[in-house]
């Protein structure tokens, strides 16, 4: 019989650590329902302690999200745990996950203590925070440039102390996976308790050996391996939750280990993770990435068409693309669209169905096909609107080679009353682009600046759906704008102004000068 793995994901907190990812409260918590549908074990919801916002999103998945185990970090500080604690009060089970550091660089560098210094600080975390929640978790960032011996000794008195879980972070990517599973072997046997606790591993992707550690320590006995979907996360990322999962499941004959992530959710989530963070998955990404299930070369399509094993070890069903086109288009009913979300896997109100249906309707008058994909990315983009103040109601552009770039937009503002009043504006601008944004800004009085603009198709044909990805900052604020159009300008359009109403009308969380943790995390 397969032995369990235990997946613990950390996107919501290591994954938002990824230079430039900033998610709304709301984001957060939308990812964390799609990860409990994905059927990870923990979720890694964030460090309440470091801001406002990080405790604000703990708490809202706390109480949001059923099923997985919700899981907050915090130093072995006393304050670091009452906070953890205080938000995960609404969660179904809790975890609190407590870390310090195992290296003498660490110890000496960063926390300017002793290893008895640590061991003591240790013990009273643990057993502190085993008062408050279920689960403890324990960690010693950068475990593999630690002498081992002292390893074993932390370890040991944090079981002592009451830890269920003892994780082995490879905090800066260092270690292969030769030198990765003799550790979780030599913790296995030279740990007392090690055999009745859980064993994690916590891997980043310094020299692209994360997963590859991963997959060696859970073969030398560890049962929990912490990652990230889309493998995000500090500096190069973490462990890529797809790559394990579909490693563990592809080659079970190898491995014989098992999960419980319920694979045809992995491209949904992976998309989702991809959308709100603003990082794209590149194309040759493994498992996820566009090119994963693709074939150019004439031989390799002519032995998929022979015989798909031939070229694929894994079949894109298994993780949720699907393989037949949708057969929806102008003249399908309203019933049909809803049958057909519900086949997706989507539950919609009454409300919320109308207005997606509209879109598709107005988006079959623009394409004469309609796939599977195309729904998918509407229902991504409605799933998302924020509060509106602003609204495009209008705009043209004129623009051409020899023509300097003008734009005319009509912006629909909604008063504190609720009372709409209509602006219209123009402006150039060095190109279209440009000139759009503009006008909405003169339109709005907004001050804002384009940090990063990205469009790609959704599918394919020159009627493709154009998805629009930008990230605009004011005031110190930094949100990711989305836009979904046949026409690139009007995606553009609309997420630059679902950008303005982010920072308009939302509490964006993001760490704050003075309320930062003054530690690394694992």
């Amino acid at each position: 019989m397969a032995r369990r793995v235990y997946i613990f994901d950390t996107t919501l907190r290591d994954g938002e650590q990824s230079p430039g990812v900033n998610l709304m409260v709301e984001e957060k918590v939308e990812i964390a329902r799609q990860l409990a549908r994905l059927g990870v074990d923990v979720i890694e919801a964030g460090f309440p302690r470091t801001s406002q916002g990080d405790f604000d999103a703990v708490q809202a998945i706390a109480r949001a999200v059923r099923g997985p185990t919700i899981c907050a970090l915090a130093r072995v500080v006393k304050e670091d745990i009452d906070r953890a604690a205080e938000a995960l009060e609404p969660a179904e089970r809790r975890r609190i996950h407590v870390f310090t550091s195992g290296s003498d660089i660490h110890i000496r560098h960063i926390l300017r203590k002793t290893r008895d210094q640590v061991v003591e600080e240790s013990v009273e975390a643990v057993r502190y925070a085993k008062t408050l929640a279920e689960e403890v978790e324990f960690s010693p960032q950068d475990c593999t440039r630690s002498d081992p011996e002292f390893l074993y000794r932390l370890f040991g008195a944090a079981i002592a102390a009451g830890a269920d879980v003892i994780n082995v972070p490879d905090t800066v990517g260092y270690t292969t996976p030769e030198e990765f599973a003799a550790l979780i072997k030599g913790i296995r046997a030279n740990v007392p308790g090690a055999d009745r606790v859980i064993i994690s591993v916590h891997c980043h992707n310094d020299l692209g050996l994360a997963v590859a550690n991963s997959l060696a320590a859970l073969r030398a006995g560890a049962s929990q391996v912490e990652c990230a979907v889309n493998g995000i996360g500090e500096r190069a990322g973490n462990c890529s939750l797809e790559e394990v999962v579909m490693a563990l499941r592809t080659r079970r004959d190898f491995f014989d280990l098992e999960t419980g992530i319920d694979t045809r959710q992995i491209y949904r989530t992976s998309r989702l993770v991809s959308q709100l963070t603003g990082m794209p998955v590149q194309p040759n990404k493994a498992i996820v990435g566009a090119n994963a299930f693709s074939h150019e070369s004439g031989i390799h399509q002519d032995g998929v068409l022979k015989e798909r094993t031939t070229y694929e070890i894994m079949r894109a069903e298994d993780i949720g693309l699907a393989s037949n086109r949708l057969v929806l288009g102008k003249h399908s009913g309203r019933h049909a669209f809803a049958e057909k979300l519900k086949e997706m896997g989507y539950d919609f109100s009454r409300e919320d169905l109308d207005v997606l249906f509209a879109r598709f309707k107005e988006l079959t008058d623009r394409k004469k096909e309609v796939t599977e994909r195309d729904i998918q990315a509407l229902v991504e983009e409605e799933m998302f609107t924020v509060s509106e103040v602003y609204r495009l109601d209008y705009f043209h552009v004129t623009t051409g080679n020899n023509a300097l770039p003008t734009a005319t937009v009509r912006v629909a503002i909604r008063g504190v009353d609720g009372e709409e009043r209509v602006i219209q504006e123009a402006s150039c601008g060095d190109g279209p682009v440009d000139a759009l944004c503009r006008a909405v800004d003169r339109a709005t009085g907004e001050n804002c600046r384009l940090v990063d603009f990205a469009v790609k198709a959704v599918t394919e044909g020159k009627e493709a759906l154009g998805e629009v990805v930008m990230k605009v900052e004011a005031d110190g604020q930094a949100v990711i704008g989305r836009g979904l159009s046949t026409d690139i300008l009007e995606a553009t359009g609309r997420a630059y102004v679902n950008a303005l109403n982010k920072l308009r009308g939302a509490v964006v969380a993001r760490r704050r000068s003075g309320q930062e943790a003054t530690t690394a995390c694992p």
